[in-house]
């Protein structure tokens, strides 16, 4: 197995940024969703609410951000000094970002048509997740959940077989907004592994990704396509654990210590999850009940 791509989302919810390296820090990799844009009540806003923010490009610089978007000019925001604080929410956690200018609320209020900020984490803005899958708690960007993303190819394969079953049109990999991708013959092998080495890096593999309404929309446009592939997930991927709800699609990681990966980078399964993980209601026209037969002793070649 190895890296098939990594992606990073500078602002929580806007496009993808494709990258051939990346350096991995406790927050997850380096640039990723460090900045959000909040409404005027300091609350985190993500596709689910402003499907326009699938429109706009933030690209890193060494000042900042470049940002652009159809039908505006685009814009450079430089990296807040972190004079001007803000105490906002994303989702449970309550975090001291730091603000941007002026201009650039100016820019996202008028590309998103509503009235926003957009804010930054610095050393100072501290969010850890800490719950029943990680009780000590994990230092986290503005995700929805961990640090990182993992998703594989065999798996999206998977899920567009049964998607055609339905007579439906495959979906993209950027659907599904993950950081890291490996490339993996067999679907739903992730759910036997707990804990992976690409390098130097480890990565642990904390719990499944539920996944949301934002798969349904077009990762380019923010349109929505119709029920999938949420619709298939549901008959085949459900959590059958009571501690999680909904459908998965990828899992949330952890980073053991920091350190640099590139595509193409060989994945080995350092410690494997020999019970996988629990899944509801499989339908038989699923085919292969691969994802409940544990891959243990396989595939630790890498």
């Amino acid at each position: 197995m190895w890296i098939a791509s990594l992606h990073i989302y500078p602002i929580k919810g806007v496009r993808a940024v494709d990258l051939d390296k990346a350096n991995v820090e406790d927050r997850g990799l380096a640039g990723d969703r460090r900045w959000l844009v909040v409404d005027e009540k300091g609350v985190g806003i993500t596709q689910r609410s402003h499907s326009r923010l699938a429109t706009i490009t933030a690209r890193q610089t060494e000042q900042g951000l470049h940002l652009s978007a159809p039908g505006a000019e685009d814009l450079l925001v430089a990296a807040p000094s972190g004079a001007s604080r803000s105490d906002i929410k994303i989702w449970d956690d309550d975090v001291s970002a730091v603000l941007a200018d002026e201009r650039a609320h100016q820019w996202l209020s008028s590309v998103l048509d509503d009235a926003l900020r957009l804010v930054f984490m610095d050393d100072g803005a501290q969010r850890a997740k800490a719950n029943q899958w990680t009780p000590a708690g994990v230092p986290t960007s503005f995700a929805d959940a961990y640090p990182i993303l993992i998703a594989t190819t065999g798996s999206l394969r998977a899920l567009n077989e049964e998607i055609a079953k339905s007579g439906g049109d495959p979906v993209t990999m950027r659907r599904f907004r993950p950081n890291l991708v490996i490339d993996c013959e067999d679907p739903w092998r992730e759910d036997y592994w707990k804990t992976l080495r690409i390098g130097r890096v480890e990565l642990d593999l904390v719990k499944p990704c539920d996944r949301c309404v934002v798969t349904t929309k077009d990762q380019a446009t923010g349109e929505s396509m119709g029920k999938e592939p949420l619709e298939s997930l549901v008959r085949i991927r459900r959590s059958g654990d009571p501690r999680l709800k909904g459908v998965l699609f990828g899992w949330n990681a952890a980073p053991r210590a920091p350190g640099e990966i590139a595509v193409g980078d060989a994945v080995e399964i350092l410690e494997d999850r020999p019970e996988g993980f629990p899944i509801a209601g499989v339908n038989p026209r699923a085919g292969s009940d691969l994802h409940r037969t544990s891959p243990r002793g396989q595939d630790r070649q890498s």
